[in-house]
């Protein structure tokens, strides 16, 4: 093998190392992508059940409070529906982004 033949041999071999390890880092990119996303989900899904156990929680403690009036209780029943629905929108949302943009 001449020399030129040889220093050409070598920078194929350099590509295809450097190749190599960029394909290695887009690997682990994609991983922490991956993971990133799990979590995100995580903490979605911890939201959602957070906010509706509190919400269920404040359901039990207003039907017990005997000084709130029957339309005092129906305002804010209708309050919390709008915030169950509401926050079910938001859950709704952030899933559906998390999953189209991290696919």
């Amino acid at each position: 093998m001449v020399d030129s033949e040889r220093e050409f041999s070598e920078k194929i071999a350099k590509i295809k190392l450097k190749s190599s390890e960029k394909v290695t880092e887009i690997l682990e990119h994609f991983g922490k992508a991956q993971k990133m996303k799990a979590e995100s989900l995580k903490k979605n899904e911890e939201m959602m059940t957070s906010a509706a156990s509190d919400l269920e929680k404040l359901e039990r403690d207003m039907a017990k409070k005997e000084e709130l009036s029957s339309e005092s209780k129906k305002t804010l029943n209708n309050e919390i529906t709008a915030t169950r629905n509401q926050i079910k929108q938001k859950y709704d949302e952030l899933r559906s982004r998390i999953s189209d943009h991290i696919e």
